[in-house]
């Protein structure tokens, strides 16, 4: 299944008030693993920044002097999207700003029924508790030394790891030392089904002689759940 964890990072609360994404980052998970394929891009907002989203971001007006507009990234980044789930942390902020912008471009907006919502999948499990990323991450021993200040791209990576948690931990996607996505390319191949199932290696008198100490064992043996019935089998 291919998903996409995504954040934004803005010019402030709210896109009523006329506020813009200056930064989207995503990064593409194939059965909860990342692949190693993102999507990352500064963005002019077309206005002022203020001091209070610079103090977040740390992204500046000059900084993003040249920078392409929303409307001119709009087609990588639904290409980029897909038709996949879009996972995000209080994804209500990030997706009433991808809207706001997408309608401001004309496209299509996104469909809610595409979110996942780590923040509700957090509140769900940690009930009365702190679910901020930051919490998720220190709860969930995930690396944020990188993390000086909020970045779209560095947050939705972080972002992937908590969601492995939330789903069941980064060993039930087959994580094996290295970290998430380490080799995206060998986890994404233990993931997958073989196509047709193997054909049993046991000989006929060999399934014989272990139904027959099977039945040695009593009708309680936990084995006698894995065995056909003698009818069943004659049939």
């Amino acid at each position: 299944m291919r998903e996409i964890v995504l954040d934004t990072e803005t010019t402030g609360l709210d896109p009523k008030q006329g506020h813009r994404i200056v930064e989207i980052g995503a990064v593409e998970l194939l059965n909860s693993i990342p692949t190693g394929q993102s999507f990352h891009v500064y963005i002019h907002p077309e206005r002022d920044m203020p001091d209070e989203a610079f103090r977040v971001h740390g992204i500046s007006l000059e900084f993003l002097t040249g920078k392409p507009l929303f409307a001119e990234i709009v087609p990588a980044l639904i290409d980029f999207l897909g038709e996949a789930k879009i996972i995000a942390h209080n994804a209500e902020f990030d997706f009433r700003f991808l809207n706001a912008e997408f309608l401001r471009a004309e496209a299509e907006p996104l469909a809610w029924e595409r979110v996942v919502d780590t923040l509700a999948l957090a509140r769900r499990r940690f009930p009365g508790a702190s679910n901020s990323l930051d919490a998720l991450c220190a709860r969930f021993g995930v690396d944020t030394s990188r993390r000086v200040k909020h970045g779209a791209l560095l947050d939705a990576e972080i972002l992937a790891e908590v969601y492995a948690e939330l789903c069941g931990g980064r060993q039930a996607a087959l994580v094996f030392g290295g970290g998430l996505g380490s080799d995206a390319a060998t986890e994404a191949a233990l993931m997958r089904e073989r196509p047709e199932p193997l054909a049993p290696q046991l000989s006929p008198q060999e399934v014989a002689a272990h139904a027959a100490f099977v039945a040695t064992l009593g009708e309680k043996a936990i084995w006698q759940a894995y065995l056909s019935p003698p009818a069943a089998a004659a049939e």
